[in-house]
């Protein structure tokens, strides 16, 4: 099991991370979160979780072990598989699915797409007793990859497909938050990714 790696990062998307360990480069899938916490030629570390699948290795990086450890305990509830808790923990942060699972709030744990109200339902009864071992909510205030002209908008757009949304939902997340990214050209991807998150959520 690969829990932790630290590099330099050497590229970002909407929801993923490069990382260059020593001339070795290492995609992991990310959150808008985490990928908001990197920034470009900088050292970081990731906690990451391998998924072995017979046809496939994938890697998934987050920026804190609770992130990960809340991505690991979402896929012990049946029939949710590492997309889906990827785009819980995109959602809702480990704290709030913490307290979403605990209060039996169905409504918090629908907005993550692919999961429904009997979905909700189930994944609460089934993480209930195990949801305390979440730790509390990792510090995301570092700095943020920047965006060269208009590729955020394809970016963002293709990362929320990833997690679970539909196209034209995405296009219109991207235009909700397109004046977050006229206001302040600078802004990263993960911020975006952030924002655009919030407006499906509503």
């Amino acid at each position: 099991m690969i829990a932790q790696l630290t590099g330099t990062v050497t590229a970002v998307g909407g929801t993923w991370v490069v990382l260059d360990l020593g001339g070795f480069g290492v995609r992991a899938l990310c959150t808008p979160a985490t990928v908001a916490a990197v920034r470009v030629g900088e050292a970081t570390t990731l906690h990451t979780s391998l998924v072995v699948r017979q046809d496939s290795l994938t890697l998934y990086g987050f920026a804190g072990a609770d992130e990960r450890d809340a991505f690991e305990l979402v896929q012990s509830a049946s029939g949710i598989g590492p997309k889906i808790a990827q785009a819980v923990v995109s959602v809702l942060p480990p704290d709030e699915l913490r307290v979403a699972i605990a209060s039996g709030n169905v409504a918090a744990i629908t907005r993550v797409p692919g999961i429904g109200p009997k979905g909700a339902q189930k994944m609460i009864i089934e993480l209930k007793d195990k949801v305390n071992a979440l730790g509390a909510v990792p510090n995301l205030s570092g700095g943020s990859a920047t965006l060269a002209a208009d590729d955020w908008r394809e970016q963002v757009a293709s990362g929320l497909e990833s997690l679970g949304w539909g196209s034209k939902d995405a296009t219109a997340a991207v235009e909700k938050v397109a004046h977050l990214r006229e206001e302040e050209p600078t802004l990263g991807i993960g911020e975006l990714m952030r924002a655009a998150l919030k407006s499906l959520a509503r």
